[in-house]
């Protein structure tokens, strides 16, 4: 189903704008996201409430530290119920090894079902510039996301979060059943806010996105169902194209 493919940012700081944003949106998406502001404002309490109600989520943390701390926050992170968490490739391969080892003992040792990890790669607010005279990192911006991604699979994790400029050079590196995740999402006329690397929701999905992450134009939209609905129309298109 195309909402599946749809994975709302519920960026917000209170327990009660995000259950009513998900109590709405339930039957338009596939997931919703759990960022840092919500999680740090209502704590793991707010992943146990939103799955309760059936929903599932992606808990977005970006875990980045050195490995043991990784992995044992990994662990931690499993037991809540999350659908997908993620960890930041800049980690290196041990670390992001560490992640997926100690999710998947943890969830068969409380017996729940393991989550998807996947790997951050360079921000969807970074452009080419930030990249090389900023951060410092030479080269291309795709170049290394590439490399990430390949470093990813190599590490056993499940995908990458990358912008959607990224998604054909990923696919065609890291095979049909990577899973890539791609913020960085504006349907047409939508202000781009502080993102730079940008797509609308049909060319992300024709381009080969498995997830695509929406936050303003639905959490901020006059009809959020409306909103949704709509671009979740859209990824039925593109998925038929």
């Amino acid at each position: 189903m195309s909402k599946e493919k749809l994975i709302v940012a519920l960026d917000v700081d209170s327990r009660a704008r995000a259950m009513e944003l998900v109590n709405k949106l339930a039957g338009n998406v596939g997931l919703f996201k759990v960022g840092m502001e919500l999680f740090y404002a209502e704590g793991p309490e707010m992943i146990r409430d939103i799955t309760a109600t059936g929903a599932k989520v992606f808990l977005d943390l970006k875990l980045h530290d050195i490995p043991n701390t990784v992995g044992r926050a990994a662990r931690v992170l499993a037991r809540y119920g999350a659908a997908i968490i993620n960890v930041h490739a800049a980690g290196g391969k041990d670390m992001m090894r560490v992640a997926r080892e100690s999710a998947a003992e943890e969830a068969q040792k409380h017996g729940v079902p393991m989550p998807m990890v996947v790997a951050v790669t360079v921000l969807t607010s970074i452009d080419q510039n930030a990249f090389n005279y900023e951060i410092g990192l030479p080269g291309a911006i795709k170049d290394r996301v590439r490399a990430w991604a390949l470093l990813s699979k190599e590490s056993g994790l499940d995908g990458v979060v990358c912008s959607p400029i990224e998604i054909a050079l990923v696919r065609e590196a890291c095979g049909p059943d990577f899973k890539i995740i791609t913020p960085g999402i504006r349907p047409a006329g939508a202000e781009l806010g502080d993102q730079r690397r940008v797509m609308t929701p049909f060319n992300a999905v024709h381009a080969g996105a498995s997830y695509i992450v929406v936050g303003r134009p639905i959490t901020g939209a006059p009809d959020p169902v409306a909103a949704a609905g709509a671009i979740s129309e859209e990824l039925g298109r593109a998925a038929e194209s």
